[in-house]
């Protein structure tokens, strides 16, 4: 490659504004990454480490229980990252479920790493991108991962990497699909022009961006992603994990649809997201059994015309 990247890791998110232009087909229950077809109800790993994602599992035996009930129900695309833990989401993966189903996605991420207490770092260098897609292979006993997203830093993330271009991450990526060691590439927290970036240059398979109905400011990343025939994996998908951030669960809409049709308001959420665009794959995360066959049972859920009209004019 040799344009520079529009969009660095150095350099800040431009939002996007919301623009809301389809309505998934309710009947399309699955999409496609690296041309495996996947249900668009999955699973996140994120939460199975300590607090802070970080260190051992609240109760190793339910977190175990989780990812093998998760499969059993169906579930065939999970979301990890070698850095939750770190360690341990991997690890507890190859525990429960190796030998994999033959059928099952994994998809990792990259570009990131923790120090001893659990701080946040960039690891953006080609090495260290090699290094983090081989230490995934390593720990989940593969060959080759799903998909392995790109995680693009924000400035105040990256104080160390600020001059790795995005061209030259991506170059990497490009070679160790090449390599056989990935199946897609995919990218994380990226503006749109870091989207546009990648898929021209890498072909990428899918991006991983926050979305909710209450946090639309990636509108303009899905409707990319739409155009270009990829996956959207929202996270964040019941609204920011951060304290005093909007949360879908206590949206006064959200809530009345929700007891009209007697489901949970985190259901409603996550089925706004399955009938806002076929492309929408879903990834909730949880340590919990009782949690896990409440977003699974999203499924189910079956909003009206009627309810999305309400949800969108909240």
């Amino acid at each position: 490659m040799t344009r520079r990247a529009t969009a660095s890791a150095g350099h800040p998110r431009r939002r996007e504004v919301a623009c809301a232009t389809t309505v998934a087909d309710v009947t399309k229950t699955t999409f496609q990454i690296a041309g495996r077809t996947v249900g668009r109800v999955g699973y996140g790993a994120m939460q199975l480490p300590g607090p802070g994602v970080f260190g051992p599992p609240r109760d190793h035996d339910e977190a175990v229980a989780v990812l093998r009930r998760a499969v059993d129900a169906g579930v065939n695309h999970i979301d990890t990252a070698q850095y939750y833990g770190p360690d341990v989401s991997n690890e507890l993966i190859h525990e429960a479920l190796h030998p994999y189903h033959d059928d099952l996605v994994i998809v990792s991420k990259v570009g990131g790493a923790r120090d001893d207490r659990g701080g946040w770092l960039p690891a953006q260098t080609p090495v260290e991108l090699r290094s983090g897609v081989e230490a995934n292979l390593r720990t989940l006993e593969l060959e080759q991962l799903g998909a392995v997203n790109l995680r693009v830093m924000d400035p105040d993330e990256s104080s160390g990497e600020r001059g790795v271009a995005l061209d030259d991450q991506l170059a990497e990526m490009v070679t160790l699909r090449d390599e056989g060691k990935i199946a897609g590439i995919g990218i994380s927290n990226a503006s749109l022009a870091a989207v546009d970036t990648a898929i021209e240059w890498a072909q990428i398979t899918c991006v991983q961006n926050p979305y909710s109905l209450v946090a639309q400011d990636d509108g303009g990343v899905l409707e990319r992603c739409i155009a270009a025939g990829i996956a959207f994996v929202p996270f964040f998908p019941l609204g920011s994990a951060f304290p005093n951030m909007p949360k879908v669960i206590d949206d006064e809409a959200v809530r009345a649809v929700a007891d009209r049709i007697a489901a949970t308001p985190a259901q409603v959420g996550l089925a706004w997201l399955l009938r806002r665009a076929d492309n929408i794959l879903l990834i909730p995360g949880t340590s919990s059994l009782v949690h896990l066959e409440e977003n699974l049972a999203v499924r189910n859920v079956t909003l009206s015309d009627a309810d999305l009209a309400e949800l969108d004019d909240r």
